[in-house]
């Protein structure tokens, strides 16, 4: 109990201060909001800049601009989009399904491929199959997941015609199509990340005692391997899955922009472009928000899948 509230604690300071830089950013970015606002070069005059710093606050010093803002946020109210006129967080619950299938199918891409490849990797360590996989895989983490993107468009939808090279679709099965290639490739470098977690968890746990005495039980090898080195090395590959998820959940932008996606990403990218200010602090305070609870339940989950950590958080 006692490290939950001190994580939960650092989780709350956490987030006041990284709203605090996020709506503080505002003053750092070129151009000046005002501007946008009004529109036509020919309305902007003295009275009608004041009369819109007054109205959205922005005649108000920094800090009582925060306050403002931060209250409203916490009650759901992220204010008003400055270029599409409508509530900022009816605009993101817009484009947030479209972030989350993207997100969600990739996961399942690189989840499957990661584990299954780490465990080959395992059971095959110091042999061809072992290096192999460690070299596609360091070389596939090294490739940005935009330059990734445009070698799948040029393959498999401009050449091959298999997929669609933009959009979303419409129904199920039809969105699940549009979604393979940027999916996909939102994947690649997670699935060396997971690979590499599994492999190095696995090959720790077969050089333990535990499995030797396995062994010489008479446990058959497929049997040592799923009860007693696979099994104890899910702490270290979950923990490992969930991190993943979440800099997915807050790093869909290249993708997103490369294939024509109208998720949050697209949405911050066109946001920063307009200077829209409260749909990017909106989007960047989402993005904070994720991973941290994300991370935060992994630690806190984390001491349920390994025992060992359990027992010294009882003696802590």
């Amino acid at each position: 109990m006692k490290r939950t509230a001190y994580r939960l604690a650092g989780m709350a300071v956490t987030l006041v201060v990284s709203s605090f830089i996020i709506f503080a950013a505002m003053y750092a970015a070129p151009g000046d909001p005002v501007t946008f606002l009004i529109g036509n070069p020919e309305n902007i005059t003295p009275e009608r800049v004041a009369e819109v710093r007054a109205q959205y606050n922005l005649d108000q010093p920094l800090l009582v601009q925060y306050w403002l803002w931060a209250s409203s946020a916490v009650t759901g109210n992220l204010g008003v989009s400055f270029q599409y006129h409508q509530p900022v967080a009816a605009l993101m619950a817009s484009r947030l399904p479209a972030t989350l299938g993207l997100v969600a199918l990739s996961s399942v891409f690189f989840i499957v491929a990661g584990i299954g490849l780490g465990i080959l990797s395992a059971l095959r360590q110091g042999r061809r199959t072992d290096s192999a996989i460690t070299a596609v895989t360091t070389f596939a983490s090294s490739v940005p997941s935009f330059v990734i993107g445009l070698v799948l468009v040029s393959v498999f939808a401009v050449q091959l015609g298999m997929f669609p090279v933009s959009g979303a679709g419409e129904g199920l099965a039809d969105r699940l199509h549009h979604l393979i290639l940027p999916a996909s490739a939102l994947a690649v470098g997670a699935v060396a990340i997971v690979s590499r977690v599994t492999r190095q968890s696995m090959v720790e746990q077969f050089s333990l005692d535990h499995v030797e005495a396995a062994r010489s039980f008479g446990l058959s090898g497929s049997k040592v391997v799923v009860r007693h080195v696979l099994r104890n090395s899910w702490g270290p590959i979950l923990t490992m899955i969930a991190l993943v998820v979440a800099s997915m959940l807050a790093g869909t932008v290249v993708v997103e922009s490369v294939f024509g996606i109208s998720g949050v990403g697209k949405l911050l990218v066109d946001a920063i472009n307009t200077h829209d200010f409260p749909v990017v602090q909106a989007v960047l305070l989402y993005m904070v928000i994720t991973y941290m609870v994300v991370t935060t339940l992994v630690d806190l989950v984390h001491p349920l899948l390994d025992p060992r950590l359990k027992a010294k958080d009882k003696k802590a």
